[in-house]
């Protein structure tokens, strides 16, 4: 068999892929679409593959690329040519983004690094399906101590324990926090009960003389902030 021979019978996405990597490290990847994107990622989990079909078929399924990167793993497998090792490279994805902006907000003091904040809780809490309760843990100088989560609930409804929240805030130490939940439904607007709930935990916070720098909550739309609307 001669070399041309070879060459001819060559995948034929593996051009393809060689030109994607090219436009990628030509232009920083700011020029890809969604689908590009994604399918990059699986050629990493799919090396031997045509995966320009698939990444289509997922952003088609799933609507967006976060949508695709944060679905759950069984409901991912129900589609032809995903199986775990596409999951476990965007769980990768995924954990990498959020621990590189969790990083970015512990190197200062957090207030100052108020964009860099949200967007870490946008990349940590938005895609989550049931509601999550954070508690971020504040130093005097409102470097961040800790991240925590306080609870996990339901898809509407979330227990919060105002004393547990003031004992933990004492062993560490903390002079703030800031409080951090999602509404799995994408409306970041609070509930009357949000309202309610943080008003309480402020006030028993407060006689321990620790304060409650913001309540965001997390949607797909966007971040509430408490303190920007005057409710804190």
């Amino acid at each position: 068999m001669t070399n041309n021979s070879v060459s001819e019978k060559k995948p034929h996405y593996l051009g393809h892929r060689a030109r994607l990597k090219e436009k990628f490290l030509a232009s920083s990847g700011s020029e890809f679409s969604d689908y590009e994107r994604l399918e990059m990622i699986l050629a990493l989990a799919i090396p031997r593959k045509d995966v320009k079909p698939l990444a289509k078929e997922l952003l088609k399924e799933f609507k967006t690329l976060p949508g695709v990167l944060y679905a759950d793993p069984e409901q991912l497998k129900t589609i032809p040519g995903i199986k775990q090792s596409s999951c476990y490279v965007f769980k990768l994805f995924t954990t990498t983004a959020q621990r590189l902006a969790q990083i970015e907000i512990s190197q200062a003091p957090i207030l100052d690094k108020w964009e860099k904040l949200l967007d870490y809780c946008y990349l940590k809490l938005a895609q989550e399906k049931n509601e999550h309760f954070h508690v971020l843990f504040l130093n005097t100088r409102h470097q961040l101590i800790l991240d925590e989560e306080h609870q996990k609930g339901t898809v509407n409804r979330i227990p919060i324990y105002p004393r547990e929240i003031l004992k933990r805030a004492l062993i560490l130490e903390a002079s703030g926090v800031i409080l951090v939940h999602n509404h799995p439904s994408g409306d970041s607007n609070p509930s009357p009960e949000d309202i309610e709930h943080t008003r309480g935990l402020r006030d028993i916070l407060k006689m321990s003389d620790i304060s409650i720098h913001d309540h965001l909550i997390v949607g797909k739309n966007g971040i509430f902030s408490f303190r920007q609307f005057g409710l804190l």
